[in-house]
């Protein structure tokens, strides 16, 4: 049966704000999340119930669903037997069904007389009973769902049933993006990955997606490359060998796909070439820092979208207050599932500037800062400068802790040192068949 992430979060934790395992329960939610992966398939579900069909609609448009076509019919077992009569089935079919018990296996068998060799059933019931579900089984139904059933635990059904849900396959994510041009969310991307490279021994690769601009070739130290530019020139011949010689190695756990930063060309950026680069790099890359320019094209959205974490860097001033601001509910309204954007202010306490304190930029934006790091023009210019790492340049300074401890928040190393871990509960790893009264 299914294993209801976001019901467990609310068992493991409660709504008293004192309760420390309230965010040990969203940060295993959250981590659970990291780990489905949705291939590419047609689903179309049958429902018996609006509320049913609501949830599996909502699902529908989460970011992870992102790569599948859903379609979502009232009518229940019949009326997908009705329509297989004479249409070829999908990837993945839902049923929903209120009958009894023996005549939703008796519909099962006919709905398999009309379904083509290939095609996976999931089934949504209102049956309590562990017979009931063995039968299922027998029957070749990949997953059974007790309703109701809501957005996440859907998700995570349909990531099990094609067996995508692994970390050790593929890896994570982190897209970050500048409230505004010239914030310093490229030196806050370059030295975030170059921190969990260092602090977790994993190999990291930042893709530098500012192909005219960009600037992580300079703050390595490296020479300009094609890296990124061939990687999407033709992305139906980029796989996981031809990644690797594309990248360009800056220390022993990271590496570079770095920007042309050339003007020759223009560079219209497609959806699908960033989308394969991104799937090839999570197959064999731990973690993926995406350093995305400050623009909002179709392509740009939707990087930040299928994001697994998403970091916004502003100053504190009133445009990028603004923008961090639309920027993040936008992201908010796109993601429902996902923890909200990271929010790091930065270039903060400028001499002989106005600025919006910390406390009131975050009230505004109704986020807090994740960091909020110092200006220090001395320090930073010195690091871009010399083509190194804030932590290279003054490994004690407040910005070197501030890099060090997102680092950890992202990659999740701050979690694993979280206090408190409760014994091993066999029930939770398991979907359960007995609700609570």
């Amino acid at each position: 049966m299914t294993n209801d992430i976001a019901r467990q979060a609310r068992e493991n934790g409660s709504s008293d704000p004192a309760n420390p395992n309230i965010e040990n329960s969203a940060a295993a939610a959250a981590r659970a999340r990291e780990t489905l992966r949705i291939p590419r398939i047609t689903i179309e579900a049958f429902c018996d119930t609006p509320d049913v069909a609501g949830a599996i609609e909502n699902a529908a448009r989460d970011r992870l669903m992102a790569r599948t076509r859903v379609n979502v019919q009232m009518g229940g077992v019949n009326a997908a037997i009705e329509h297989y009569k004479s249409t070829a089935t999908p990837n993945l079919v839902i049923i929903e069904s209120r009958s009894s018990n023996d005549l939703f296996l008796i519909e099962l068998d006919r709905l398999a007389e009309v379904c083509d060799s290939g095609t996976r059933l999931m089934a949504i019931g209102h049956a309590n009973d562990i017979g009931f579900y063995r039968e299922l089984i027998k029957r070749g139904v990949s997953e059974y769902a007790l309703a109701p059933v809501d957005p996440v635990s859907l998700i995570s059904s349909v990531s099990s049933i094609y067996g995508e849900a692994s970390a050790s396959k593929l890896g994570q994510t982190f897209a970050f993006i500048g409230a505004k041009g010239g914030v310093g969310s490229s030196t806050v991307a370059h030295n975030v990955a170059s921190s969990i490279s260092r602090r977790l021994s994993s190999d990291v690769m930042v893709a530098d997606l500012d192909l005219p601009f960009g600037t992580a070739s300079l703050d390595f130290n490296l020479d300009a490359g094609v890296g990124i530019a061939e990687a999407i020139h033709d992305s139906s011949r980029l796989d996981e060998v031809l990644l690797d010689r594309l990248l360009t190695q800056c220390s022993d756990h990271l590496s570079l796909l770095s920007a042309p930063a050339a003007l020759e060309r223009a560079y219209d950026l497609s959806d699908s070439a960033i989308e394969q680069l991104i799937e090839v790099a999570q197959a064999s890359i731990p973690f993926t820092v995406l350093d995305v320019p400050h623009l909002w094209t179709s392509w740009a959205k939707n990087v930040l979208i299928s994001a697994d974490e998403i970091v916004v860097t502003a100053i504190p001033d009133l445009a990028n207050l603004r923008n961090a601001k639309n920027i993040i509910n936008v992201l908010k309204q796109a993601r429902p599932h996902d923890p909200p954007p990271k929010l790091v202010l930065n270039q903060v306490g400028m001499p002989k500037r106005p600025e919006i304190k910390p406390k009131e930029f975050a009230k505004a934006v109704q986020l807090e800062a994740v960091a909020c790091i110092s200006f220090d023009a001395h320090l930073f210019g010195t690091a871009a400068n010399k083509g190194e790492m804030i932590v290279d340049v003054s490994a004690r300074s407040p910005s070197a802790k501030s890099f060090m401890d997102l680092a950890d928040l992202l990659s999740g190393r701050q979690r694993s040192k979280l206090n408190g871990k409760r014994p091993l509960d066999l029930a939770s790893l398991f979907g359960k068949l007995k609700r609570r009264p």
